[in-house]
């Protein structure tokens, strides 16, 4: 099994739109994800503008895909790069560490993710 930024095993991140490059419900990743969907985010109305800005529009629906469009407080596997640069510009949405793949660690500080850690996420 897949394992967290935490060292146990990878969370279910959101369902409810179904999320994951491999559309399961986690933030899982291979060869074939180039994005790195490893970033389990709740996201919110200032990150999917700012995505939308970077040519991302993660809000419109795209029935030919299945997807419903991201509203504020859905849960998503982002990409890695995308979370970082929100972070860099200061808007990055929440996130669940449970959710997060261990993947995400080659790029990003375990530290700045625990910053944005979702209350659930953290560890008792």
């Amino acid at each position: 099994m897949a394992k967290n930024v935490l060292g146990t095993d990878l969370q279910t991140c959101g369902t409810d739109p179904m999320t994951g490059f491999f559309r399961d419900g986690c933030c899982n990743t291979g060869a074939d994800d180039a994005g790195m969907h490893t970033v389990c985010a709740e996201v919110t109305d200032d990150f999917l503008r700012f995505s939308k800005l970077k040519g991302n529009d993660l809000s419109t629906p795209m029935p030919m895909y299945e997807f419903p469009g991201l509203r504020e407080g859905d849960r998503w596997c982002l990409c890695v790069l995308r979370w970082k640069e929100a972070f860099e510009a200061g808007i990055a949405p929440k996130v669940n560490l449970k959710a997060t793949h261990m993947s995400a660690l080659e790029f990003l500080d375990l530290e700045d993710l625990k910053s944005h850690a979702t209350e659930d996420s953290v560890e008792p």
